[in-house]
């Protein structure tokens, strides 16, 4: 960025109540280096486009600038799109794509569910019992 395009930037944020410098407290240039960096600035013109012209240059503003450059959130677009899409796949389908995606390792494979066997009621009476016990043990 050049030292102009700086200027006029910091001349676009600067609060308006206040004013330049008056030129009488401005730095002076002088001083014993100041010849030798005069002869250095005088170089021999290049051949080729004049770049002291204003000719074809696009002044941008840095206030623009900040503003293409500044962040933008996406937070409320992004649950929109999330959340008018609600299809719900088959059970099947999902088991079916949880299948393909594990891995063929028995550490991949979920733990087999086996079903829980109820306990069966017996088929004595307690009547039966008490007959029994009467026959085997002999009490009355």
């Amino acid at each position: 960025m050049s030292a102009s395009l700086l200027r006029r930037g910091l001349e676009l944020l600067e609060p308006p109540g206040r004013a330049k410098v008056p030129p009488g407290l401005q730095r002076s240039r002088g001083g014993p280096r100041a010849a030798g960096a005069a002869r250095r600035r005088k170089r021999a013109p290049e051949p080729g486009r004049n770049k002291a012209t204003v000719k074809g240059r696009v002044v941008k503003s840095a206030i623009e600038e900040y503003h293409k450059k500044k962040l933008v959130n996406h937070l409320r677009e992004n649950l929109q799109y999330m959340l008018k899409g609600r299809l719900v796949a088959d059970k099947a389908v999902t088991e079916q794509v949880l299948a393909q995606n594990r891995g063929r390792k028995s550490k991949d494979q979920p733990p087999e569910k086996t079903e829980k066997r109820k306990p069966k009621g017996t088929v004595f009476t307690e009547e039966d019992f008490r007959k029994f016990e009467r026959e085997y043990f002999g009490v009355p």
